[in-house]
C-alpha cells in the first residue's frame, strides 16, 4: 500500500452523508499517513446517516467559506442521498469541488456523491460509476456511466455503494499517492 505521509485530503460533507462512506475512507487515508479534514457549509458538527437512521455527529474542521483547494492534495466526496443533494445547491461547495479539477488533483466519490460532480460540470467525457439511481443524471452531465465496483479515470475514483468500499479505498489511496493527473480537468 502506498504511503500518503504529508498528503492532506479534504472531505466535503453536509448532514445526511452515508456514515460508513466517510468513516471507512477517512480511516484508510489516515492509516496510509494522510491528514484529513472535514469541510462543510454547516458549522460545528455534521450528522451521518447510518443506512436507515441518523448516525453519529462529526466535528467540522473547516467551514466551506474558509476552505481553499490549494491547501489540499485530494478531495473525498462521500454519498448518501441528502448530503450531495444539499451540497449541489451550495455555490461555494460546487466551486470548491471544481477547483480540484482545475488544479488536476485526485477526487474520490462514492454512491450518490457524484451528483455534486454533475453540478460542478466536470463529468463530460469521463468514465464513472455511482449508485444506480443517479446514472441518468451523470449520463446527462456527459459522463460515460458503467456498472463496476470501482472506476478510475485520470485521478477521478468512483464507486457504487458501501459494498465497494474496500476497492474504492485501495484505488483512492493509489491515486492520492500518484498526485496530480494532467488529464484531470474541469
Amino acid at each position: 500500500m502506498p504511503t500518503l505521509n504529508g498528503k492532506r485530503v479534504a472531505i466535503l460533507v453536509e448532514d445526511g452523508f452515508e456514515q460508513v462512506e466517510l468513516t471507512s475512507p477517512k480511516q484508510a487515508l489516515e492509516e496510509a499517513g494522510a491528514t484529513t479534514q472535514i469541510i462543510s457549509p454547516k458549522s460545528g458538527k455534521v450528522k451521518g446517516w447510518d443506512h436507515t437512521k441518523w448516525g453519529d455527529e462529526f466535528p467540522v474542521d473547516v467551514a466551506i467559506e474558509q476552505a481553499n483547494a490549494n491547501n489540499y492534495d485530494a478531495l473525498l466526496l462521500p454519498g448518501g442521498v441528502m448530503n450531495p443533494d444539499k451540497l449541489r445547491t451550495n455555490q461555494q461547495a460546487v466551486q470548491f469541488v471544481r477547483s480540484f479539477f482545475d488544479q488536476q488533483k485526485p477526487v474520490a466519490s462514492i454512491c450518490h456523491g457524484p451528483w455534486i460532480l454533475a453540478e460542478a460540470d466536470v463529468l463530460r467525457g469521463r468514465k464513472v460509476t455511482s449508485y444506480n439511481s443517479i446514472k441518468t443524471d451523470l449520463k446527462n452531465a456527459g459522463a460515460n456511466w458503467v456498472d463496476q465496483e470501482v472506476v478510475v479515470d485520470q485521478g477521478l475514483v468512483t464507486s457504487r455503494n458501501p459494498d465497494d468500499l474496500p476497492a474504492f479505498n485501495r484505488k483512492m489511496i493509489e491515486e492520492v499517492a500518484e498526485g496530480k493527473h494532467e488529464a484531470q480537468r474541469a
